[in-house]
């Protein structure tokens, strides 16, 4: 029995996917730690901008939204083929997992660390082994709360739009569905993290919020646009892989659930 579910190309597909979609995120919530500059890392300085009152502002950003454009790749993916359902069915399981995985980090922080650990890193200029390690892993827990929450609101958002696109396009416009509900679900996910993480956590003015928000989706944005054609030779390969009878079937049961 458990040879022919493996053998079972749908099904092998989506345990790909599945897998993909929740370590992609974990590594996303690990990494999110560091800042980095999208300016430097072209060669330019700083541009040092100011946007809604804020001064001072540049393109400093989260490696975090390195990935997360990706995660919602793979959303529309697994929306197109198993529907609506598949999608909340991982989610889930993507936050539960990096819920656990937090708390064995916060575990990992409280124990205490043996004496000789300490100076290990001296030679690589890191004097403290045990601050460096709970600095990287000991993320604020409203910026975990505001992470989790937009990413879970964000993922309902790109499912519904999604949808909504294909009820009034069907199979045409694939561009259109897949890029327009990541651009809706990216904003929505931009300024919840924020809201939550700096407003309610550091105290942060809605306005500087609002301003870091807005130039955390222009990257998306532009990012989201240029991972079009991606989503297309996805497309071709997963009709490739199936057979393209399957596929229209699987797209069909997607979009018309109580069909099956």
């Amino acid at each position: 029995m458990i040879s022919n579910i493996l053998r079972d190309k749908p099904t092998r597909l989506f345990v790909i996917f599945a897998a993909f979609f929740v370590a992609n995120a974990l590594i996303a919530e690990c990494i999110g730690t560091k800042i980095f500059s999208l300016e430097k890392l072209f060669g330019a300085e700083p541009f040092h901008f100011s946007l809604l009152g804020e001064s001072g502002l540049a393109l400093s950003l989260t490696c975090g939204v390195l990935l997360w454009p990706l995660e919602f790749v793979m959303t529309d993916i697994i929306n197109e083929y198993y529907g609506p359902k598949a999608v909340r069915r991982i989610s889930y399981i993507a936050v539960f997992l990096i819920s656990y995985a937090f708390l064995m980090f916060y575990m990992a922080m409280s124990v205490p660390p043996a004496d000789f650990w300490y100076g290990t890193g001296v030679q690589d200029g890191v004097p403290d082994m045990s601050k460096a390690f709970n600095s990287i892993f000991g993320q604020g827990m409203w910026i975990i709360i505001g992470s989790l929450t937009a990413f879970l609101v964000s993922q309902v958002v790109d499912v519904t739009v999604f949808h909504q696109i294909k009820k009034r396009t069907g199979d045409r416009k694939m561009w259109l569905r897949a890029t327009g509900s990541t651009l809706v679900s990216q904003m929505v996910d931009s300024f919840i993290v924020l809201y939550i993480a700096f407003h309610i956590g550091k105290d942060w003015s809605f306005q500087k919020v609002l301003a870091i928000g807005m130039v955390n989706y222009a990257y998306k944005f532009t990012v989201a646009i240029l991972l079009t054609p991606l989503i297309y030779l996805i497309h071709r390969f997963i009709e490739s892989y199936l057979g393209k009878e399957t596929a229209e079937k699987m797209k069909y049961a997607a979009m018309n659930p109580d069909s099956e």
